[in-house]
């Protein structure tokens, strides 16, 4: 097993009320030239949580800090016009609440920020202050 030490909340960009799953992100890295998708979960709008690449495996989801990481994306992250958005849902909430509380179990403490607070991302993914929004993690 790879030393992971971080988790990263992310979101896919997309209109708040359309549902996303790891199969839509899959599809959308894959058309890229990745090899699946970057995220290692998937939030619904609904809360469900899907896995979209094994958490053995290093993701593609924050350059330069993959390897000791795990992405979690939730379905959207904008507005009808694409601009950023607190969109996530009280379910998405909780499920990656859960989600986090899980992977510590399994994995011991690990850290929870948001794509936008490593240096150099230049995006507000995932749309909302992490710290803020998590502060029981």
């Amino acid at each position: 097993m790879r030393c992971i030490d971080t988790i990263v909340i992310h979101c896919t960009a997309t209109p708040e009320g359309r549902d996303v799953s790891a199969a839509d992100v899959d599809r959308w890295h894959r058309a890229k030239g990745w090899n699946g998708c970057g995220y290692h979960f998937v939030i619904r709008l609904d809360g469900t949580i899907e896995t979209g690449r094994p958490i053995k495996r290093q993701g593609a989801h924050v350059k330069g800090y993959n390897e000791h990481t795990i992405g979690i994306a939730y379905a959207g992250g904008t507005d009808a016009n694409g601009k950023p958005k607190d969109t996530l849902t009280d379910e998405q909430h909780e499920s990656i609440t859960q989600l986090v509380e899980d992977l510590r179990f399994k994995l011991g403490w690990l850290d929870v920020v948001g794509h936008r607070d490593f240096p150099g991302v230049a995006k507000a993914c995932p749309s909302f202050d992490v710290s803020s929004k998590f502060k029981n993690l």
